[in-house]
């Protein structure tokens, strides 16, 4: 069986038929979709989705691209929520510096506040990293927390070894499907395969034979077959190794 460990179900793009999206997942063998949130706002569509959805597990936080509309009182609301549902992670949080015009201040002062949180309650945490990998790692080492995922990683292996020091995985999905990705193809080529986990993005990041189609959980079985062809590693090895390096992340069960 297989573990997304990144999957908004929640989206509005799922809206229309997020069962059905539900149940081809779980016919394919992804077990387990762990759901983050990015803003307070979307916190009780995270939660009703995974209540109502087998094998879903929420994750709450405050996305670096929506802190411009966020209040400071939501990292209140977050601990609130945290205290009360026990999710499985902070997420997802972190910094975005790829977009122009982003508040880099802002982003960190919500990044950091989301890090003390992670800590109070020893939760791992579900990164965003575009463009930020370096100002990332340097709050992660001033704010230790028990780990997490180092979501849609495309940094250096310097960056990636680094992270790992730290206690982290790193998620690779459908960019790395792309041939023309060969960074991150090489990353996850060459990586020790307990760094990594495997993930979607859904419905966003959509590997190579969508064409820029909606992605789906259901894609990840095709997704774990890339990194096995990559490795040269069986696909039920694959399967397996990445399932077991998610579960080892979170307090909960997964």
């Amino acid at each position: 069986m297989l573990i997304d460990t990144h999957c908004h179900l929640d989206a509005a793009e799922f809206a229309a038929d997020r069962p059905a999206v539900h149940a081809a997942a779980r016919a394919a063998g992804v077990d387990v979709m762990l759901v983050p949130a990015v803003a307070a706002a979307n916190f009780a569509a995270v939660r009703d989705c995974c209540r109502r959805h087998a094998g879903c597990r929420p994750a709450y936080g405050i996305h670096p691209l929506y802190v411009m509309t966020a209040q400071e009182a939501d990292c209140a609301t977050l601990r609130t929520w945290l205290e009360a549902e026990k999710p499985v992670a902070v997420g997802e949080i972190g910094l975005d510096h790829y977009l122009p015009g982003v508040d880099a201040g802002r982003q960190a002062w919500f990044f950091r506040q989301q890090l003390d949180l992670a800590r109070e309650f020893d939760l791992p945490v579900i990164l965003h990293v575009r463009r930020a990998v370096d100002p990332v790692l340097k709050e992660l080492r001033q704010r230790r927390v028990r780990g997490g995922i180092a979501h849609a990683f495309n940094g250096s292996r310097q960056q990636a070894d680094e992270f790992i020091k730290l206690g982290f995985k790193l998620g690779f999905g459908g960019a790395m499907t792309y041939s023309g990705s060969t960074r991150i193809r090489s990353l996850a080529a060459t990586l020790p395969l307990e760094a990594i986990v495997l993930e979607t993005d859904a419905p966003d990041i959509p590997p190579a034979w969508l064409a820029g189609g909606r992605n789906s959980p259901a894609e990840l079985p095709r997704i774990a077959a890339v990194l096995a062809e990559l490795r040269n590693e069986a696909p039920d090895e694959i399967a397996a190794a990445t399932s077991r390096n998610a579960r080892a992340l979170f307090p909960a069960p997964l």
